[in-house]
């Protein structure tokens, strides 16, 4: 499974389809939210085989609780073992720099994509994507 923090609607549909292409069958986990990512995501972390978050969120017409960002959800994740690959997608250079650093700090294996242009999910996330879950799957069958 993989574990998205995403809040834009368009890029959750694009992250879906490709997600289908690449690992047709693995079951795409999506949070829009900081606080329902970290509510919901500790009893998935043993079977997810990727985790992508992204840092500046919106929040869904509506809602009246600021959603948090994908740093509160990195700090929550660094309390856990790491278990497997992360990729910061986000624009914003400052904030996926902490991101990652935290990640760093505590052995979880990182990666940065950085969401600009049209087609980053397309040309460059999926691409990291099918890597990361490749190698996965051949560590696993090596074990």
């Amino acid at each position: 499974m993989i574990l998205l923090l995403e809040d834009d609607a368009d890029r959750i549909a694009r992250f879906r389809a490709g997600v289908e292409v690449i690992a047709p069958g693995v079951q795409l986990y999506v949070w829009r939210d900081a606080h329902g990512a970290i509510a919901e995501m500790g009893p998935l972390l043993p079977q997810a085989r990727l985790i992508s978050l992204d840092h500046d969120l919106e929040p869904v017409d509506g809602a009246t609780v600021d959603p948090g960002t994908g740093y509160d959800v990195v700090k929550w994740l660094v309390t856990h073992p790491p278990s497997c690959p992360v990729i910061v997608h986000t624009s914003n250079g400052e904030r996926g720099t902490w991101m990652m650093g935290e990640l760093e700090l505590e052995g979880w294996e990182h990666h940065r994509i950085y969401a600009i242009g049209d087609d980053w999910i397309e040309r460059e996330w999926l691409r990291l994507a099918r890597r990361l879950l490749r190698r996965r799957d051949r560590q696993a069958t090596e074990s």
